[in-house]
């Protein structure tokens, strides 16, 4: 018995896997072909993937936004658990990643559910808020680059509905974050990210030490 959260070391995060993930097979090849790639380390762990899912079931949610689309194993995930008429918008920079993440969606019939719009998603996110889409979202998943966090938070709150849900990935940075002495741009930004969402009263908050660290966020009404 423990009054904190249990460290996972390799034999019990192999049991944990063994023990409760629900893989498909189309992910489990998309993640073994991303494993190749040069930043394969951007991929997220295959337990939080199934985690997204079940948050997008839970809450019932049917408009999903993410930021952050790597190739696509987290779209796939999110979209894998919405009903038929649920859609993700999803928003990335690179070409070359998301040819992968398209190849996949098309194999697993779910392409024409996904609207991706590629270029730098601070502009992607206004737009999307001048063109009146406020308090259209349900569930937003944010996993991009770590300087521009609480911007693309500040713009995803904004486009989820009262109730709504945002997840925020590698919130811990590898244990970085509580590491005094590491003034590394993106470990200060992750802190003064995670400071922010501390201090801020329009959500419900939580952290869980899930992969590289997940804060879930309840939009209040």
């Amino acid at each position: 018995m423990s009054n904190q959260t249990l460290a996972v070391d390799d034999r019990l995060y192999g049991y944990l896997i063994h023990a409760s993930l629900r893989e498909p097979e189309i992910l489990k090849r998309l993640r073994d072909e991303t494993a190749a790639l040069p930043e394969h380390s951007m991929q997220i762990a295959p337990e939080e993937g199934q985690f997204l899912a079940f948050l997008v079931r839970l809450i019932g949610a049917k408009h999903c936004l993410e930021v952050g689309v790597f190739t696509g194993y987290s779209s796939l995930w999110v979209v894998s658990a919405l009903p038929e008429e649920g859609t993700l918008r999803a928003l990335d920079v690179s070409e070359p990643y998301t040819s992968v993440a398209r190849r996949y969606w098309r194999e697993a019939g779910i392409e024409d559910r996904i609207d991706l719009r590629l270029g730098p998603a601070r502009k992607t996110l206004l737009r999307m808020t001048q063109n009146g889409e406020r308090g259209s979202y349900d569930f937003a998943f944010i996993d991009a680059d770590k300087v521009n966090y609480l911007h693309y938070y500040e713009s995803v709150l904004d486009l989820l509905r009262p109730g709504g849900i945002v997840a925020i990935d590698n919130v811990l940075w590898g244990g970085a974050v509580a590491d005094p002495s590491n003034h590394e741009v993106d470990t200060i930004a992750i802190r003064k990210f995670n400071e922010h969402l501390h201090q801020d009263e329009r959500i419900d908050l939580t952290l869980i030490p899930i992969g590289d660290g997940l804060t879930v966020a309840r939009k209040r009404a």
